[in-house]
């Protein structure tokens, strides 16, 4: 019971960043794997990334990815998994530099060095680290596609709505500081002085909020996004707050269908009373999203790790209709 999913991205080839969502354990690592596979065989130079510190693309596709930048897997195809502690360092080292030019000194003084590790041991600091780290990723451009391996359903909305958070602080910050520039040029013109010099912690400033408005046009923009695969008790949900944070849905995928066939044959209660339960479920997804559903994955006969057993799944996904 599978349709292709060829034509998602064939009709719609604006579609750039793509992203799969979900409760934990629901095969978002593996669909996104096999999407990323399927492109990259068509020429698409794709980025893979993912944030969870589980490692799970390092499993699926069975090397060492964990914060190594991109690793190339396969011609056209890199995976990428961010490690949050390096980008927690380099935040660190970046804060310091700043100082350092900002303000003239030779040596960042001790009690603000001890302030910048204090901060940096903050549970908020790691999640700041990994979305600046989305950030990074999704604005340089580089490729024609990326696909983002979410982390379960509730973390993902939670650094989908930081973008929105922040430029509201950074536009608060930022009219403060234009403020206390125009009482700074008023005093300097009283003074007869020469008009003030360049306010770097204002350009700072501008330039984050940049970053921040450019990750968030790509993420929510209808023409190169489509968020798939949710699980049905909390598909209704979840849109809504995808919704909420200005994320568009354009489908869902319905994952490990066991074949329809098997009811016919001589199994154990167990196994007949778990297909009359999907026969259920699938008639409710299909009432409830119908045309929405973009693909029904079967169950495999093993995990799916290794290219051998992605490619055999992207030509069920891709190729079969």
């Amino acid at each position: 019971m599978t349709t292709s999913l060829r034509r998602v991205f064939e009709s719609q080839p604006d579609r750039r960043y793509i992203m799969f969502g979900g409760k934990g354990g629901l095969g978002k690592t593996t669909l996104s794997a096999t999407s990323a596979f399927w492109l990259a065989s068509q020429g698409k130079r794709v980025l893979l990334f993912s944030v969870d510190p589980q490692a799970s693309l390092s499993d699926i596709f069975e090397r060492d990815i964990f914060g190594r930048g991109p690793v190339p897997i396969m011609e056209n195809l890199w995976a990428q998994e961010v490690d949050a502690d390096r980008r927690i360092r380099e935040y660190q080292d970046e804060i310091r530099k700043k100082i350092l030019d900002m303000y003239g000194f030779d040596k960042v003084p001790e009690e603000i060095d001890n302030y910048i590790a204090a901060a940096s041991a903050e549970p908020a600091m790691e999640e700041s680290a990994i979305f600046d780290a989305v950030v990074d990723i999704i604005v340089q451009g580089d490729y024609d596609y990326y696909i983002y391996d979410l982390v379960p359903l509730g973390h993902a909305l939670y650094y989908l709505s930081m973008a929105k958070v922040y430029d509201e602080w950074i536009n608060k910050i930022t009219r403060l500081r234009e403020d206390m520039r125009q009482y700074d040029q008023v005093a300097a013109t009283m003074r007869r002085e020469e008009t003030v010099s360049e306010d770097q912690i204002l350009r700072e400033l501008t330039y984050i909020k940049e970053r921040i408005n450019a990750s968030s046009r790509i993420l929510t923009d209808a023409k190169r996004t489509v968020p798939e695969d949710m699980i049905i008790l909390d598909t209704k949900k979840a849109a809504a707050l995808f919704a909420k944070f200005d994320v568009p849905i354009s489908g869902y995928v319905v994952n490990r269908v066991l074949p329809t066939e098997l009811a016919r044959e001589n199994l154990p209660p167990y196994l007949k009373n778990r297909i009359a339960m999907q026969e259920r479920y699938l008639d409710e997804i299909n009432a409830s999203f119908g045309s929405q559903v973009l693909a029904y994955v079967p169950e495999m006969e093993r995990d799916i790790t290794g290219l051998a057993m992605i490619e055999r799944l992207a030509r069920r996904l891709f190729d079969e209709v």
